[in-house]
């Protein structure tokens, strides 16, 4: 059969690529560790834990710049001040949903009792807490809520599935994070056209029956380093939070080509965006309640990440892919997320080529450009790392015209597999 591909694809031609570094506004963090420090001394946020209180910290977001650092001097506040700091990995139905399996997905994040200096109490225990008045039950980790103080740790950044006043942050993180599986899953349960409100919702009933007392949001510039780090209170997150998300929409990066033909994604992973491709820059979104990127008619995707261990979960969202990449997946961890998120289209199959050429010629064949041979084609790593990116020389003039763009190569034949 694939003699037959093989035959249909053969007039298909590969451009040749150019690399291009694309430069975006991204203001960093000199010492992430001081910074922590100085936003907790802003925030005022210290006096409120007393000597001897077990103060439970919420940590778990997938690719949070310098969150072993983050997490290690906000224990190290806390002690401070005679609390007794311990780390609850607030993620959901992460890590298989399983105690075992979010200790693991820590570990990856190097957040480790060695690493910050505090145990790690993980359970996928809860305790209801309420319910909205649609019927959708808000529970909480059962060691969170028995501790005396609670402090909740994650970076504001666009959400890839709604938008809303608040999409993924410090509320994103009470509710669906420390709600553990059985909260992901009733905060998914009616879709995510209710997430925005939901979410808010949600996070008020858990405020007022839990002892939370601040959150430590981080913001990330266009290559995911630390740009700045806010201590919240815990009475001025649904007033703040908004304003933060805005300020980081204004640091995200993006393709500075708003048309293309095929985008290749060499890799896609969990450890990369919790859609396996970020489709704030691929404009490839799950549900019809987000929006905005490129216009892209074919995205083929042609590896794994070592740390997403098989999970390749937003495999759906591709148009194309390989064997290779078929058989490292494991499909019990994508079905996992979308079971728990309600969302399906993120694990359905694309189509699978024998080869890296074979599955880049059948995005080129399909991608209805007026004239194959000039297809616009664009080539990143990932979509967390496209600072330096390749563009076929379809782009050049138009790459050309960018300020923001700079030209790093001649063209050279597009390698593949």
């Amino acid at each position: 059969m694939m003699d037959i591909i093989s035959q249909l694809l053969q007039g298909v031609s590969l451009p040749e690529m150019i690399k291009i570094r694309q430069k975006f506004n991204a203001p960093e963090l000199a010492d992430t560790a001081r910074e922590v420090h100085t936003a907790i001394k802003e925030g005022d946020v210290l006096s409120r834990v007393s000597p001897g209180d077990r103060v439970a910290i919420a940590v778990g977001s997938r690719g949070v710049a310098d969150i072993a650092i983050i997490t290690r001097e906000t224990v190290n506040a806390i002690k401070s001040v005679g609390g007794e700091p311990f780390i609850v990995p607030a993620m959901g139905s992460h890590g298989g949903a399983t105690a075992e399996g979010q200790i693991d997905v820590l570990l990856q994040l190097g957040v480790t009792e060695e690493t910050v200096g505090a145990p790690i109490c993980s359970s996928m225990e809860v305790v209801k807490l309420g319910e909205l008045p649609n019927g959708l039950p808000v529970y909480i980790d059962k060691f969170a809520y028995e501790s005396d103080k609670i402090v909740v740790i994650n970076r504001i950044k666009p959400h890839t599935a709604f938008r809303g006043p608040v999409e993924s942050g410090l509320m994103k993180m009470i509710t669906i994070g420390l709600g553990k599986q059985k909260g992901a899953e009733a905060a998914h349960a009616f879709s995510f056209k209710y997430m925005a409100e939901h979410v808010l919702e949600m996070t008020k009933i858990t405020m007022k029956k839990t002892p939370i007392i601040f959150g430590v949001a981080t913001l990330e510039n266009a290559y995911d380093r630390p740009a700045k780090i806010v201590a919240v209170p815990a009475e001025k997150i649904e007033e703040m939070e908004p304003e933060l998300l805005r300020e980081a929409k204004s640091y995200m990066p993006k393709i500075y080509f708003d048309s293309i033909d095929v985008l290749i994604v060499d890799e896609l992973g969990k450890d990369i965006s919790g859609d396996g491709m970020d489709p704030n820059i691929t404009g490839r979104y799950a549900t019809p309640y987000a929006s905005g990127g490129p216009e892209i008619t074919r995205i083929v995707v042609l590896g794994l990440t070592e740390k997403t261990h098989g999970n390749a979960n937003g495999i759906g969202m591709a148009d194309m892919t390989t064997k290779a990449v078929m058989d490292e997946i494991s499909w019990e961890k994508g079905y996992a997320n979308a079971l728990t998120s309600t969302v399906t289209a993120v694990v359905k199959l694309p189509m699978v080529l024998d080869t890296d050429e074979l599955a880049v010629k059948a995005a080129i064949k399909t991608c209805n450009a007026f004239d194959l041979e000039k297809a616009k084609i664009v080539r990143i790593k990932n979509t967390l790392e496209i600072g330096e990116i390749w563009i076929s020389e379809s782009l050049l003039a138009q790459a050309k015209k960018i300020a923001d763009i700079e030209i790093l190569s001649n063209p050279s034949e597009l390698i593949l597999n």
